[in-house]
């Protein structure tokens, strides 16, 4: 006959504070060291005036940046608390009155 030890139960036991490890929420130190040499390389550049000329030669790269500098949920609502409404494009299907086209 085999000789079966029930599994072991691995970490803390329930209740046990957590001990050990970094806080809740501190950044990890390359992710600050790397933000900060970005920071300074784009105020050496000239800050505002470089990312306008990037957004005016390079949009589809300035807008890839905005999108991973924007939040990823939004804590806004547009008029009246409904939703934000946001255009992309111009539509083809009314005219400038806003009656359906022909």
């Amino acid at each position: 006959m085999e000789n079966a030890t029930p599994p072991r139960k691995r970490g803390r036991p329930p209740g046990q504070p957590r001990t050990g490890g970094r806080q809740k929420g501190t950044p990890n130190k390359l992710s600050t060291q790397l933000k900060e040499t970005i920071l300074q390389a784009l105020h050496e550049e000239g800050g505002v005036t470089y990312l306008r000329r990037q957004a005016n030669e390079n949009p589809a790269t300035f807008m890839s940046l905005i999108g991973k500098v924007l939040p990823m949920t939004v804590q806004h609502s547009g008029d009246g608390g409904g939703p934000i409404v946001i255009v992309t494009g111009i539509s083809t299907d009314t005219d400038p009155d806003g009656d359906q086209a022909d």
